[in-house]
């Protein structure tokens, strides 16, 4: 069994959607099952409802209704006759989701927005399938959410991977094309839960893992996994293997690989993971399996922009010592500030991190109660894994580094 996951960028249109039939065509869709995520950027459409049903209700119909026009444009495109039961079934799911938000009580933000943004991906999914019978490739549409349950930790749920396995082995049938859902799942009161993001990655490698599959390919708009991102760096040159522990490696640092949460059941039963491009889906790719650490053996970067670095000193010159650190990273989480680098000498302590919640301004004035402190917002974080020196001096170029850290594999530069 295979299972291929095709993301929002892959079915924005209904070009895309004819593209992916294409890469079937293709690749072969016996024996598959494709996990698909909302279409283009509909899953942030979704949080703008959300957003508007508990601060706009004056914009929330009209939130909505662009997203009905969006999918009816796309249904319009791939089917002829306007009279079909797609449109029916789909209508059907718009209704469901305006009825949530009719008879909602819920003041839980989380729980609201797992209920709403859930219907990007079933809307997604009951279309392709739809289209996929339509052009001859019979189908198993499935709700992912009979198979993948988990925790009510709403937005971020963790799997209860016995039931989970249950599920999916004994109900999944292997011979046939399968369309499921990315990121959902659902708790044991049966309420739609979501996996975090990169999510659909996640729900792509728990069905390999599940079904002992034979590898999953992760069908994307770039030719594979690049040592660089091209919109930051030029002349990105294509990685054709990595290893699991390189590609945790590289995620850990903020490369947009895969998320380790991905690959470590992968990891777990060896099934090698494909990154390839839905637009030359003959093209290798690159393989992310057991062998060689990366090939070829090249500098990888990776840049975090908008970062803030913060140094600490002591104000009496006395050591900075485990007491103090840990009082540090207890303020961090309680601003829920995203580490990113730390640097300890006798009597100063730095940290990099990601303001991504704006508790910037109360971190700073707690921790002035008791430290010497400066911070830099706005800065760049630029990690190079398996760096030479000319790697670096690229970087370093016209740049003021505010700080510097190596290990054998690797070197990090915070710079303004």
């Amino acid at each position: 069994m295979r299972i291929f996951k095709f993301g929002g960028a892959s079915v924005k249109d209904a070009d895309g959607v004819k593209n992916l039939v294409s890469v079937l065509q293709q690749t072969g869709h016996e024996n598959t099952l494709v996990v698909v995520s909302a279409m283009g950027k509909t899953t942030n459409a979704m949080e703008v409802i959300v957003k508007n049903y508990f601060d706009n209700k004056e914009g929330l119909q009209a939130s909505i209704h662009e997203r009905i026009k969006y999918h009816n444009e796309i249904l319009l495109d791939l089917f002829q006759n306007d009279k079909h039961p797609i449109f029916g079934r789909v209508k059907a799911l718009f209704d469901e989701l305006q009825g949530f938000l009719s008879w909602n009580k819920s003041p839980n933000y989380s729980f609201v927005y797992d209920q709403v943004v859930c219907y990007g991906e079933l809307i997604s999914t009951t279309i392709i399938s739809a289209y996929l019978n339509e052009v001859g490739m019979t189908n198993e549409w499935l709700d992912v959410r009979n198979f993948i349950k988990t925790d009510n930790n709403y937005r971020d749920s963790n799997l209860n991977w016995e039931l989970t396995q249950k599920n999916i082995s004994e109900r999944v049938n292997r011979k046939k094309l399968n369309i499921t859902q990315g990121f959902l799942g659902s708790d044991l009161n049966n309420f739609t839960t979501t996996l975090g993001r990169e999510g659909s990655d996640y729900t792509a490698a728990i069905f390999a893992y599940c079904l002992n599959a034979e590898s999953v390919t992760i069908w994307k708009d770039v030719p594979g996994v690049l040592n660089a991102d091209p919109r930051y760096f030029e002349n990105a040159q294509l990685l054709h293997q990595i290893s699991y522990r390189e590609a945790i490696e590289l995620a850990f640092y903020g490369a947009s690989v895969i998320h380790p949460k991905t690959l470590q059941p992968l990891q777990r039963k060896e099934i090698p993971l494909y990154v390839k491009s839905f637009l030359n889906p003959k093209n290798d790719g690159t393989a992310v399996s057991k062998g060689k650490r990366i090939h070829p053996e090249i500098p990888c970067f990776i840049v975090k922009k908008d970062q803030v670095l913060i140094k600490l000193s002591s104000l009496d010159f006395s050591f900075i010592v485990e007491d103090n650190i840990s009082e540090v990273f207890k303020l961090l989480h309680d601003h829920k500030m995203k580490v990113d680098v730390i640097q300890n000498s006798a009597i100063s302590f730095s940290v990099c991190v990601d303001n991504k919640f704006n508790g910037l301004e109360g971190l700073i004035n707690t921790l002035k109660s008791k430290y010497k402190v400066t911070h830099h917002t706005n800065v760049a974080l630029y990690t190079i894994r398996h760096f030479d020196e000319k790697a670096i001096a690229s970087l370093q170029n016209g740049k003021e580094v505010l700080l510097e850290q190596r290990t054998q594999e690797t070197v990090q530069l915070v710079v303004k």
